[in-house]
């Protein structure tokens, strides 16, 4: 949109200027045409003649203005006379003399014993002659005058004339122009991105209300099915309970069953947390209160250490005590569960899986290190998205559905915080937590 006002205005204001000058042009011509019969008179009787003629005799005087002027020069350029307010500080152009010499050679030229034109013995001014020069704010027009010579059946030099005029005016109207040009190219603009925006708004209104009706359909879906899942899974911890009553083939299909209600509850919980999440308001308005970052994160490591050994892997832990932060205790612990529970999940036995608390700063930094499997760079910044997975992941890793890291994300904007990753394809993957410090 700035492109096309710009090229617009661009055009307009060159065809402005192009205007301008040609009738300012055209003036010094019109000037300059009126004054050829004057120079005769000039030549003769000195600028004393030329006042007592002045009047009708002199049809120049009534095209002169206040910021005009009028030089009389003879054949070799010398000035004879001048009359008015306004006059260039330059000599006669040189071009002016060799055009003069060829025109007055040229036309010589005879048809059937005579000129090809018949002039009267009068003063005249010939075409495209005409020299335009500019000094400053003063632009002047000079003309070679020539007279017909019987005689020779020739048109003879009779001197220049150069009318002068001050082009303040002008350049004032441009300038003026041009502000009008650049206000009102601007006003268009702000008009234009007004009037863009409110479209715009228009436009996305219908999609974001789109939007808040699926959120708050999953939020109702959500809650709607925790009720026959505890009844399912209720009725399963009944059967099993009872195993002497039903068939080994009965029992392992409860046991599938189990399975997969605790998957959906899980799945259910998640997507209830986002909804609450998404409802909720700015992450300043988060009613938390000083927590010791440090014993939240003992409870993970006792959470996940058997989980670690059964596994074969190595969960190292190094955290500092006395490091506070402000929050919701059981979403930080569900948050570095998260992050712990997804490490040891792609790390194979043997490996290494590191949590460590320290000090940043302003911030609390808590590290989630392991040496699995890693992420490709190209998948990095998707991995924050809900449901989204690596391919080759998933089909490797039947459990979870990709909340996992969605949810961690949530938790880490709910405190005013920030969550990094850098990964390695056969290397590993590092998560960094940075926490605002809470008051102790």
């Amino acid at each position: 949109m700035a492109a096309i006002f710009g090229t617009s205005a661009t055009a307009v204001y060159i065809f402005f200027t192009r205007s301008l000058n040609e009738q300012l042009n055209h003036e010094l011509l019109l000037l300059a045409q009126a004054a050829v019969p004057s120079l005769e008179i000039v030549k003769t009787t000195g600028l004393q003649g030329l006042k007592s003629n002045w009047g009708e005799k002199l049809p120049w005087h009534h095209f002169f203005e206040r910021e005009q002027g009028l030089e009389w020069f003879d054949t070799k350029g010398k000035l004879l006379a001048k009359e008015g307010t306004t006059f260039p500080d330059f000599p006669l152009a040189k071009s002016l003399f060799s055009v003069a010499l060829q025109e007055d050679s040229s036309n010589k030229l005879q048809h059937n014993g005579s000129l090809r034109r018949p002039y009267p013995k009068t003063a005249r001014l010939e075409n495209g002659l005409a020299v335009i020069e500019q000094q400053g704010y003063i632009r002047s027009l000079t003309v070679p005058v020539y007279i017909h010579n019987p005689n020779k059946k020739t048109l003879q030099l009779e001197g220049f004339i150069r009318a002068s005029e001050s082009a303040k005016e002008m350049e004032a109207a441009l300038n003026q122009f041009q502000v009008g040009l650049e206000l009102g190219g601007i006003t268009a603009l702000i008009l234009s991105g007004i009037t863009g925006l409110y479209l715009a708004q228009l436009a996305v209104e219908p999609v974001k209300q789109s939007f808040q009706r699926l959120k708050q359909f999953t939020a109702d879906a959500s809650h709607e099915l925790r009720n026959p899942l505890t009844a399912i899974s209720t009725t399963v911890e009944v059967m099993q309970s009872n195993l002497e009553e039903i068939s080994p083939s009965e029992a392992k299909k409860l046991e599938i069953i189990s399975s997969a209600t605790a998957q959906l509850t899980n799945l259910v919980e998640d997507l209830l947390f986002l909804a609450r999440t998404d409802a909720a308001s700015a992450p300043d308005g988060l009613d938390g209160s000083p927590i010791p970052l440090d014993e939240v994160l003992e409870d993970v490591v006792e959470r996940f250490e058997l989980q670690a050994q059964s596994k074969g892997i190595e969960f190292q832990s190094h955290l500092q005590a006395g490091v506070i932060v402000k929050g919701d205790a059981n979403q930080l612990l569900r948050l570095f569960s998260n992050l712990v529970e997804n490490a040891l999940k792609y790390t194979k036995t043997g490996g290494r899986v590191r949590l460590s608390l320290e000090k940043r700063r302003r911030f609390a930094l808590v590290c989630v290190e392991d040496t699995g499997r890693g992420i490709p760079c190209e998948y990095l910044p998707f991995i924050f998205q809900r449901f989204w997975r690596v391919d080759q992941v998933r089909s490797r890793q039947k459990e979870g559905v990709g909340l996992g890291l969605a949810i961690a994300h949530a938790i880490v904007q709910r405190h005013n915080g920030k969550i990094k990753v850098s990964s390695k394809v056969g290397v590993g993957s590092c998560f960094r937590v940075y926490l605002p410090f809470g008051s102790s």
